[in-house]
């Protein structure tokens, strides 16, 4: 495989690393390591995922609706072709990015965005899609034989709360988390199975349906649903111990959660609630709990915001090894989450004071932790044990 640093110049490609107004470079006692935390590269635009090529190179989606790629030096191309056209309104857009697990073999890249409606009667609507290409090793990279996989339904006339984090397991099904768009005439779909909204699917590579998902051959039910009750779910990762998929999800005024979706299982979405509405009336039925449905894992009132996940396994950090990390949105920072097998014992907050509201979290391939600020001049943030 050819790296693609040396296409930059070849392909007139962005040669030269976007420094950002506002850099970071800092170093913090945290309460089990020094760390230092800098900027690899600035000026993207609102970025919202991150996935790490074979190369090291790393592919970053803008929600405006780019797709880029950026190397450990900061370097950051001209958008890649081939990107289908999205509904970037508010909360919509080019949302997350995976690469097949056979990706060295199939060069196949998987995105996540809002689609418009394809109707006259549709054209104010939208919906969470998923989207797949082969990413060339030309001199000017580019996503060909694009096919959209998966389409949510029903679309809806909403810009906000689309999910979209794509989690591969070890079987290779491909899991998508999807939010239930928000509107209190929408939200109310989490609770039914004939509909995507609210929902955690669990598809093919190529959008077809496990035989072995738990609603397929059930009548009114669509055979992609996982899960079902999520509000907003923007973080998703693979336990490494276990295998299992972990998911965030933002509540109202309260209660955000870390859930362990299970299949066919109901995760309370708008019956019952930790938090509140945003206009302080109570959610549901007022209750935190309610039978047959499960409680969260791990849940925050106040807000964070909760986005993006990774479990962390470097050795760049040793003393971290084995924990887990959630980006917050509303509370500008990084929960580091200490766990004794699924359980969650301890929480520290990082990286409050930057004030940077972080969009998604990765490992990279050298064991640093890399963060997505979610901004106008958006930044790739790396972190790495200080000297």
């Amino acid at each position: 495989m050819r790296r693609l640093p040396s296409l930059f110049v070849a392909a007139g490609l962005a040669a030269g690393m976007a420094v950002p107004a506002f850099a970071v470079d800092k170093t913090y006692d945290t309460e089990e390591a020094s760390i230092r935390v800098e900027t690899v590269a600035g000026g993207l635009k609102h970025p919202w995922g991150l996935a790490f090529l074979p190369d090291g190179n790393m592919l970053v989606t803008e929600r405006p609706g780019f797709l880029r790629i950026v190397t450990p030096e900061g370097k950051i191309s001209e958008a890649i072709y081939g990107v289908p056209e999205v509904d970037a309104r508010s909360q919509g857009g080019l949302l997350d990015v995976a690469l097949d697990p056979d990706f060295e073999e199939n060069r196949l890249v998987y995105l996540t965005y809002s689609e418009k409606g394809d109707t006259p009667e549709d054209k104010n609507k939208n919906g969470t899609a998923v989207a797949r290409g082969h990413l060339t090793e030309s001199m000017s990279p580019q996503l060909k034989d694009v096919e959209v996989i998966f389409r949510q339904q029903s679309k809806e006339a909403s810009t906000n709360h689309f999910g979209s984090r794509l989690v591969f397991d070890r079987e290779g099904h491909l899991f998508v988390t999807l939010g239930e768009r928000q509107q209190e005439k929408f939200r109310g779909q989490a609770q039914d199975l004939s509909s995507h909204l609210g929902k955690i699917v669990r598809i093919m590579p190529d959008g077809s349906v496990p035989e072995d998902n738990p609603f397929v051959g059930k009548e009114g039910a669509l055979p992609e649903i996982w899960s079902y009750g999520h509000r907003n779910p923007q973080g998703a990762a693979l336990n490494p111990e276990t295998g299992a998929l972990w998911e965030n999800e933002h509540g109202p005024r309260g209660g955000d959660e870390i859930n362990i979706p299970e299949p066919g299982k109901n995760y309370g979405w708008p019956v019952v609630s930790n938090g509140v509405n945003y206009s302080g009336t109570p959610v549901g039925t007022g209750e935190k709990s309610a039978p047959g449905m499960e409680d969260p894992h791990y849940q925050w009132t106040p807000s964070i915001g909760a986005s993006g996940m990774a479990f962390y396994t470097g050795d760049a950090i040793p003393e971290w090894k084995g924990n887990l990390f959630v980006g917050g949105l509303a509370i500008p920072s990084l929960r580091r989450l200490t766990l004794d097998g699924d359980e969650i014992t301890a929480e520290e907050p990082l990286l409050e004071d930057l004030g940077l509201r972080i969009r998604d979290v990765r490992q990279g391939p050298d064991g640093a932790l890399y963060l997505l600020t979610d901004d106008e001049e958006g930044q790739i943030l790396r972190i790495t044990k200080a000297e």
